[in-house]
């Protein structure tokens, strides 16, 4: 069986959410009296992946003892702290050796409240021969996400980052799955930003998952009041594991 290891991005500011993460982070914020950051455990955990890095930069203590607390419930949970932020590929380059001894890495943008069953999608992700899987979704803002076209074969063959005339709407979810060599690749990079700088050197090698469910950014106040009022029917009324 193939051991795949993940990645949460959650070292953002949130500024947008504040005054909410002047005192609270942004992975951390309550959806419906929850941490964000508990529902993508849950989504992991149905995943069977138990190993997770989480970035840390703002208001990094309450990070921690999440983290503490994970791992008292036998997750295999690390830290990267970031004393200034690194940007989403520089996260991967300070910590090229996460997935040396895996066969997959997962990237997730934590920030993000979804339904996406992260199983399927790493079942997808394994069954083609491609280095790189994204999450897909239908926008309605497509300016102001990464915009991928795909073939009949679910190949990427055009990715642009925040396009001022974008072509579509199929957009980058902010979930990834790559190989671990093609993981070592991106670390070598020694890029700032995976929408910007890395992702468009993997178009023609990488795939696309459609994903129809809820997936919904967070950082914003009306995004936020609307991840609460789904977050129950969603999700019921489960409580963290």
């Amino acid at each position: 069986m193939s051991r795949v290891k993940a990645i949460l991005l959650a070292g953002g500011l949130g500024t947008r959410l504040r005054p909410i993460t002047d005192t609270i982070t942004k992975c951390l914020v309550p959806v419906a009296g929850r941490p964000l950051l508990d529902y993508w455990f849950e989504a992991l955990q149905r995943a069977g992946i138990r190993d997770v890095l989480i970035n840390t930069h703002h208001l990094p203590d309450q990070v921690r003892e999440y983290i503490s607390q994970k791992n008292q419930a036998g997750w295999n949970v690390q830290e990267a702290w970031e004393p200034e932020l690194l940007g989403s590929a520089g996260t991967i380059r300070a910590n090229r050796a996460w997935c040396d001894d895996a066969d997959h890495c997962l990237i997730i943008y934590a920030d993000n409240l979804s339904t996406v069953d992260l199983g399927q999608f790493m079942e997808f992700h394994q069954s083609h021969s491609d280095p790189f899987t994204m999450l897909l979704f239908q926008t309605p803002n497509p300016t102001a996400c990464g915009i991928a076209t795909v073939d009949e074969q679910q190949r990427i063959i055009q990715f642009v980052e925040k396009p001022k005339q974008p072509t579509g709407n199929l957009a980058n979810g902010g979930v990834y799955a790559w190989t671990a060599d093609a993981y070592r690749e991106i670390a070598d990079c020694n890029a700032f930003d995976l929408g910007f700088d890395v992702l468009p050197r993997f178009v023609g090698r990488m795939k696309g998952w459609p994903f129809s469910g809820y997936h919904l950014d967070i950082g914003t106040h009306e995004n936020l009041a609307k991840a609460n009022g789904d977050a129950v029917r969603l999700f019921g009324e489960s409580k963290p594991e």
